[in-house]
């Protein structure tokens, strides 16, 4: 939809145009509309351009719109215990389940976006800033290591062997590793403590970092 002002302006390029000897479809082109446009814009022998109507059009509403009952019957629907914490597109299949229609799985999303209850409803908490992961810098050797069990296949189906191995993040430096038949903390742990000893780091508590499955004992990190 254009303005009045804007649909004026264009009306006088291309009036400019064409008494400088340009064509009205060529004209028209560049500006981008049709000669039907222009004509329908400004009729031949009208004045002044004719304004946009189409905002001020009274438009009848869909035969199928929700009235302002239905549309809170679908809000209540949706925060009662057994729905509170489904999305529509489970809520409707439910609903359908018992000879129950309120409305489509698009109106629902649309009824509960309009009421900010899209993403959180019922009991559901707040959604919470997710907090940056915590990072080590290694200026030197021995101030953080990092250390993980990995699978070793053996020539048994089935069967694993487990490395345990620990290594120093500046220098790359595998500190201490062994191999076991089974996954402990225990094993873990005292693989930690020899690497302590080898390094002589007695008294000094270096970084140990590893992802969220070490089996390593509270007391021993």
């Amino acid at each position: 939809m254009t303005t009045t002002q804007q649909r004026e302006q264009v009306v006088t390029w291309i009036v400019e145009a064409v008494n400088a000897g340009a064509r009205r479809a060529r004209a028209c082109a560049i500006v981008g509309i049709t000669t039907r446009t222009l004509q329908r814009w400004k009729p031949k022998g009208a004045e002044r351009v004719r304004e946009d109507r189409r905002p001020l059009a009274e438009r009848s509403a869909p035969a199928n719109k929700l009235s302002a009952e239905e549309r809170q019957q679908v809000v209540d629907t949706c925060n009662q215990p057994p729905y509170a914490s489904l999305p529509p597109s489970q809520i409707v299949p439910k609903l359908a389940d018992q000879g129950l229609y309120l409305a489509s799985e698009s109106s629902f999303y649309r009824i509960l976006r309009a009421a900010n209850q899209l993403h959180r409803r019922g009991r559901a908490k707040a959604p919470q800033a997710s907090r940056a992961p915590t990072t080590h810098i290694a200026e030197g050797p021995n101030e953080v290591w990092t250390w993980d069990i990995s699978y070793l296949p053996s020539t048994v189906t089935g069967r694993f062997f487990y490395l345990y191995m620990v290594e120093d993040l500046y220098s790359r430096y595998g500190v201490a590793w062994e191999v076991h038949e089974s996954e402990s903390g225990e094993h873990a742990a005292e693989l930690l403590e020899k690497a302590i000893w080898r390094e002589q780091l007695h008294g000094k508590k270096p970084v140990l970092h590893s992802d969220n499955g070490s089996p390593i004992p509270q007391g021993h990190k």
